[in-house]
């Protein structure tokens, strides 16, 4: 076994992005330049991903608090609404907020408890229990909830977001009604116009809503799917996987982004002869042991990535072969004996007891993770990663 490294992840810095311009030219200058400096080949099956904020930069892919204003109004009939299971956000979703909000005049916004979607808690599961509080049964006013619980301070933001969110409806010009539930339901007896904003339960909330007589039931991935007076949009996803940009803006998931990485593509092709990957990142899907926090509020991880990268993983586990199969060999037999089980493994190892414990997930989620991580999400200045080996075994020279 000469080859002693295996996977490895590389942040690369590029210039900062702008509305036009061109990402295949500067993702491709940007990762052949940091080869040359750090003195490392292109290789077939090599992964080039970047980021989706710096996908929808270049699109100018952003929308403006009238415009969500405007698309909430003439969808949601601009009168009393319920606006559902938001994250906790000030970045994914306080701005969202206060365009619906000016699209109606009067805003009941259900937060689900004990904690959002992705695992922002408004109160403990603790606190929950000692009160004797139902999750699955009780719907709390915010009188009953302030009265349960008090003031209840986000940890790592200090935000009590009951009450920005409150805050934001009010300044925005709606009135402003908090309750709590978990069954999107329960909104109904409020009002049977309905945004709601989860994320990855949306297609059922949808359906128990509409089923149980709501009226104008509509998601969030339904809000500024088209423009709106020359606006950004994204047919697929609208507000779903947006940021802020500004105080009065939010920057959307990218859209049409396969011709993009396919380009990209063809272009390492023919400036290395090497054919790689690539894809389109935002959140990774895991979830955070201390904060609780699923890091996925995108709708999906990749929004556009190359054929090869279709997939799961196709492993086995190295340890399990060691403990069980060869647990009488060592050394250099213990190396050839797996290796040679490696080189005549199935195609398709799904169900075999040798790989269990190896990751079940697709390889788009796994290397969007491992992206995601590697960029972070603050001041690095590298939104494109270079990934090499991560295809490779360990019987891989």
């Amino acid at each position: 076994m000469s080859r002693m490294v295996g996977t490895v992840s590389r942040g690369v810095r590029a210039p900062i992005i702008r509305a036009n311009d061109d990402l295949i030219k500067i993702v491709t200058e940007s990762v052949l330049e940091a080869s040359r400096q750090e003195g490392f080949v292109i290789k077939d099956r090599d992964v080039i991903a970047m980021t989706e904020a710096i996908v929808a930069r270049a699109q100018g892919n952003y929308v403006g608090i009238d415009d969500i204003a405007a698309d909430v109004r003439a969808k949601l009939g601009g009168e009393t609404i319920g606006v559902i299971f938001p994250i906790l956000s000030r970045n994914r979703f306080a701005i969202c907020l206060r365009g619906i909000a000016k699209g109606a005049k009067k805003v009941v916004l259900m937060l689900s408890y004990p904690s959002d979607e992705v695992g922002n808690h408004l109160i403990s599961l603790d606190m929950m229990d000692e009160k004797g509080v139902d999750p699955y049964r009780d719907v709390l006013t915010l009188e009953k909830y302030r009265e349960l619980f008090s003031h209840n301070k986000h940890p790592f933001t200090g935000v009590d977001y009951v009450e920005y969110y409150q805050q934001l409806i009010r300044e925005s010009g709606a009135e402003a009604e908090i309750v709590f539930a978990n069954d999107p339901r329960a909104i109904l007896q409020y009002t049977k116009n309905v945004l709601h904003c989860d994320i990855h339960t949306r297609k059922r909330t949808s359906r128990l809503l509409k089923a149980a007589g709501g009226e104008r039931i509509f998601g969030l991935d339904e809000i500024m799917t088209a423009p709106v007076e020359g606006s950004g949009y994204n047919e697929n996803y609208g507000l779903l996987g947006s940021n802020k940009a500004t105080e009065d803006t939010v920057k959307l998931f990218p859209r049409d982004c396969q011709d993009l990485v396919e380009a990209i593509q063809a272009k390492f092709l023919a400036e290395t002869g090497k054919h790689v990957e690539v894809m389109v990142y935002g959140d990774g899907a895991f979830k955070d042991p201390v904060g609780k926090i699923w890091e996925l509020a995108d709708p999906v991880v990749s929004p556009a990535y190359t054929a090869g990268l279709n997939g799961q993983p196709n492993e086995l586990k190295l340890k399990y072969l060691a403990d069980n199969d060869f647990a009488d060999l060592s050394g250099e037999a213990l190396r050839d004996a797996i290796s040679q089980e490696i080189q005549k493994k199935d195609a398709d190892l799904v169900g075999k007891m040798v790989s269990e414990g190896t990751t079940p997930r697709r390889l788009t989620d796994l290397i969007g993770s491992l992206c995601d991580l590697t960029s972070g999400s603050g001041d690095k200045g590298t939104p494109i990663v270079h990934i090499q080996g991560y295809f490779d075994n360990y019987t891989t020279e």
